[in-house]
Order: C-alpha cells, then structure tokens, then sequence
C-alpha cells in the first residue's frame, strides 16, 4: 500500500467555499497539507462533480475561469480516469457492499490509486474498504 490519501468532493467543496465556516477551515487545511507533501489523488469524478458544486451550491458560485484554474492546479495530483471497466466494477461493489453508485465509483477509484485513506463527509468514517479506511476530516479526530 502507497499510502496515498483520496480526497472526494466535499472535502474540496469545502475547502473553497469561505462561506462554510469551520469546516471551511479543516478542509483548507487539509488540503494545504496534501499540497505540502506532493498532493494526493482524485477521480475524473471528484473534478466533475467539484465545477458544479462550485458553480452551483456555494454561497459565491466560481467563475467559469477560476474554476478552470483550480482544476488545472489539481490535475498536478494524481487523477484516477473511470473507464469502462471501472463502472463495472462500481456497478458490482454497489451490490456488494450495499452503496450508492457514485459512492461505490469514488472507492473503486481509490482503490484503483492504492490509496490506503480516503477523505469523506459522505461515507461512513472508520469503514475499511479492504485496506482503504474512510476517515471524515470533519470529525472530532481525523
């Protein structure tokens, strides 16, 4: 196991919304560490679903430009590409482990980079997915 950490879309909505308060500031600071040490991995996925939440669902929605800069900043960490052998795969951990589709996808993709942590609001925390563990970064110990 590489040890890599994945971070799902929350905790990078957070991060860049100001308007969400502490845990604006935990993701922030997450994510600077993850700057720090190289950066981490994400999914094809996580960036999609990042331009709309910040286009969409913050308090000051992003421009199409800033958006666009700070996805071509994070495609300097390692990006996980779903194929199609990758939804077939969610599509059977889906059953499998009783998830949703999206959420099942997100630990295919993890899994898929080695990552041994996966960063999550969405997912249960301490659930291992094999040698993946969830940790919420918003918790009283993360």
């Amino acid at each position: 196991m590489s040890g890599r950490r994945f971070v799902d879309t929350n905790v990078l909505v957070y991060a860049h919304d100001s308007s969400a308060g502490p845990k604006h500031d935990r993701a922030a600071s997450l994510i600077q560490e993850l700057w720090e040490s190289g950066g981490d991995v994400l999914s094809t996925q996580v960036l999609q679903d990042l331009c709309v939440n910040l286009r969409r669902r913050t308090t000051r929605p992003g421009s199409g430009d800033e958006i666009r800069r700070l996805i071509r900043d994070y495609l300097g960490w390692k990006v996980i590409t779903n194929t199609p052998a990758t939804i077939v795969e969610a599509l059977d951990a889906q059953q499998r482990r009783q998830l949703s589709f999206w959420d099942a996808l997100i630990i295919c993709a993890a899994e898929t980079a080695g990552a041994s942590i996966l960063y999550s609001e969405v997912l249960s925390p301490d659930q291992t997915y094999g040698s993946l563990r969830v940790v919420n970064p918003f918790g009283t110990s993360p």
